[in-house]
């Protein structure tokens, strides 16, 4: 039998993990009329239990490098605010649309490493980036009556929140901070800011809404692992864009068990988005072969 090379393990692995990260909003959905904050709360609780089994093991003689403490803050208050706004938008929006918004994350994680850590931004990233935002906005639909989009709002927030967490956790992998620790924290860090909500407005659950907010954590907790072994097997650079079979499964799921279907301008959003994300990924590839070759 032909061994499987590790590029291809890498791109199954990360389409894995775009399944989990996908199954992961369908149970945040299926957990019903339930506060964000108390949501988030439960979800990351799981991925605080996975991160500190993992870490454990390695924390002996463990030390915070110099001058991390601050992006560490930094990445877990983004993180926290993007899971919020990303739960927000799977409660009011079609769950494709809600996972779309958020995976524009990557292109405002090259906007702020541009800002924040002074990498350059090239000319064909900036048009990737702008062409992005444009498909966002065929996805957002903004009117002049801001009820009408606060759920598609709240969806960008969250990419945009979630693409300054990461430009962050460049920063923290510069100086060596673990990225299990990276986890750990943030994890941590969400659930305290979350047990105010809980305390002062805790809403029941049914078992049947504890269980999927357990779901919600387990498959988050898988799309991490999954997603986390893609990149020791490949380059980002190689394999990124598959992370986009989410919306994929995203519409299925939502199809399957919430009987929703995006739009016209939704489907014609995704197009211009996946267009710009397929365009910098091979841009970025190209780029590099080339800059290898002169080197």
């Amino acid at each position: 039998m032909k061994r499987i090379s590790p590029k291809v393990r890498a791109i199954l692995l990360i389409i894995a993990s775009a399944f989990c990260f996908a199954c992961m909003n369908a149970f945040v959905r299926a957990a019903g009329d339930l506060p964000a904050p108390q949501k988030s709360f439960f979800r990351n609780l799981v991925a605080l239990v996975v991160a500190l089994f993992m870490f454990l093991p390695d924390s002996k003689g463990f030390s915070l490098p110099k001058g991390s403490v601050v992006p560490l803050m930094l990445r877990s208050a983004f993180g926290t605010v993007g899971i919020i706004c990303n739960y927000y938008a799977i409660d009011h929006l079609v769950l494709s649309d809600a996972s779309m918004l958020n995976k524009m994350s990557p292109f405002f994680t090259i906007i702020f490493s541009w800002l924040l850590l002074r990498e350059r931004l090239r000319p064909m990233q900036g048009l990737a980036v702008l062409t992005a935002f444009l498909g966002s906005i065929l996805i957002v639909k903004p009117t002049l009556d801001f009820t009408d989009f606060k759920g598609s709002f709240a969806g960008l927030c969250g990419g945009i929140a979630a693409g300054a967490a990461y430009a962050m956790v460049r920063i923290l992998g510069q100086k060596g901070v673990p990225g299990k620790f990276i986890v750990q924290f943030f994890s941590g860090f969400s659930c305290l800011c979350m047990a105010p909500f809980l305390i002062f407005d805790f809403h029941p659950m049914t078992i049947w809404q504890l269980l999927a907010l357990l779901g919600a954590g387990c498959a988050g907790a898988g799309g991490q692992f999954t997603i986390t072994a893609a990149y020791c097997h490949a380059p980002a650079k190689e394999i990124s864009v598959y992370d986009y079979s989410q919306i994929i499964f995203a519409t299925l799921l939502g199809l399957v068990f919430f009987h929703e279907m995006p739009d016209g301008l939704s489907f014609v959003g995704y197009a211009v988005i996946l267009i710009a994300a397929v365009g910098m990924f091979y841009y970025n590839n190209f780029y590099l072969k080339c800059k290898e070759a002169d080197s």
